[in-house]
């Protein structure tokens, strides 16, 4: 991975910026490796440390805009659509995708917000903001925000390794079986919140 990163990163903040919009739009490889692997090596000083922030974080909010956009233009029939087909192909199961776009019709900024903190749902939740018309500037501001926490802690801990034998890719699978198990607790949450709330509909009815 660090072969292809460092031919990238020859091109300077545009090859920075590159890497984080193409990464928010197929992930691979994941963000948390990408961003350590850039403040282990691409930040000699606090100062360049903060410019990759502002970089990343722009890229990251682009790449967020362009599956707001898709879902804009599919709509919300054909979002579905488009997401049953290859949701597959870049881990977003529909099940998933319905989920999140459920709880966007109740919390839109909150799930725009919290969305970036977890992976795989930080990368497509943008087409369920699109298909249900959700505001664009709240989109992108919970989006901006949420990328800010999300770069800054890995770019931090990457800077913070400098200098040491450890290896990004191995930290990051670690770090990747901790995020895994965030998202599974998320989404567990979601799923029992979600049933309890049909049960309610359902008494009530």
């Amino acid at each position: 991975m660090t072969g292809p990163l460092s031919a990238i990163l020859g091109s300077g903040l545009l090859g920075v910026f590159c890497i984080a919009s193409v990464e928010k739009i197929f992930p691979a490889p994941p963000s948390h490796i990408v961003l350590l692997f850039l403040g282990m090596t691409a930040a000699p000083g606090l100062d360049r440390l903060e410019l990759l922030l502002l970089v990343t974080v722009a890229g990251s909010t682009l790449g967020s805009l362009f599956w707001y956009a898709m879902g804009l233009r599919l709509g919300e029939a054909r979002a579905d659509a488009f997401v049953k087909r290859f949701g597959r192909y870049v881990f977003l199961p529909l099940s998933t995708y319905r989920k999140l776009a459920e709880t966007y019709r109740r919390k839109a900024f909150v799930a725009s917000l919290v969305a970036q903190l977890i992976p795989t749902v930080r990368n497509y939740l943008g087409i369920g903001a699109g298909a249900l018309r959700l505001p664009v500037l709240a989109f992108a501001s919970a989006t901006l925000l949420g990328a800010t926490i999300w770069n800054s802690a890995f770019l931090v801990i990457g800077y913070l390794m400098r200098g040491t034998d450890h290896n990004p890719v191995s930290i990051g699978f670690r770090i990747i079986a901790i995020v895994v198990l965030v998202e599974a607790t998320f989404f567990l949450v979601l799923r029992y919140r979600s049933t309890r709330r049909r049960r309610a509909e359902l008494a009530g009815g």
